[in-house]
């Protein structure tokens, strides 16, 4: 089942989410080329991401961590602090100083994350599906620049929660549970993905 979207205002950007125990899958696109294009996010590369997002040579995901225990857990990766227009002063979402890098997925990590399995009933999200997935088990990027990831995305690598391999083409692996079912959706070309269970 699917959750709610969201517009980001002055980011340019809108999405539609899929929300599971452990973490959420979103799928961003770029609605208001203007504010995507503006000076305060133009660091970010999203604009480039978008019209490049079926070019072999950018890469068309973003990997979002979020801190441990804490809200003061260190980043995982070297970072940069990225204050969007839609979120009050005081908050900021790490990027990595990779950004630049669009061979590369844009990665990020937000401080006041959890999963959504502890949202507060006010924001709650429907973490039930037709076919029964609850936990994300296994990410895996396959990129025709998998043998030489930078720092930042091998930090990444390093914490586990994100497996690398070399293929031709951009695509993720998504597994759930434990992969136990034997089933398996491959969603391409429409979209670059293929999930197992």
């Amino acid at each position: 089942m699917e959750g709610t979207s969201n517009t980001h205002s002055g980011q340019g950007t809108a999405n539609r989410r899929f929300f599971f125990r452990n973490a959420m899958l979103e799928l961003l696109w770029v609605h208001d080329m203007e504010e995507a294009k503006s000076e305060s996010i133009r660091p970010t590369r999203l604009w480039e991401r978008w019209t490049n997002r079926k070019d072999s040579s950018t890469c068309p995901f973003g990997f979002c961590l979020r801190s441990g225990i804490s809200d003061s857990d260190t980043v995982a990766f070297s970072s940069w602090a990225y204050r969007p227009p839609y979120l009050p002063e005081t908050l900021s979402i790490a990027i990595g100083t990779n950004s630049d890098v669009l061979t590369e997925p844009m990665l990020f990590q937000i401080p006041f994350g959890k999963r959504p399995d502890q949202y507060s009933p006010e924001k709650a999200q429907p973490l039930e599906h037709y076919v029964d997935l609850c936990e994300i088990t296994r990410i895996e990027l396959v990129s025709p620049t998998a043998d030489s990831p930078s720092s930042e995305l091998q930090a990444v690598i390093d914490t586990n929660q994100v497996r690398l391999r070399l293929e031709a083409e951009y695509y993720v692996e998504l597994g759930f549970d434990g992969e136990v079912q034997g089933h398996q959706v491959d969603f391409r070309p429409e979209l670059p993905l293929i999930i197992s269970w």
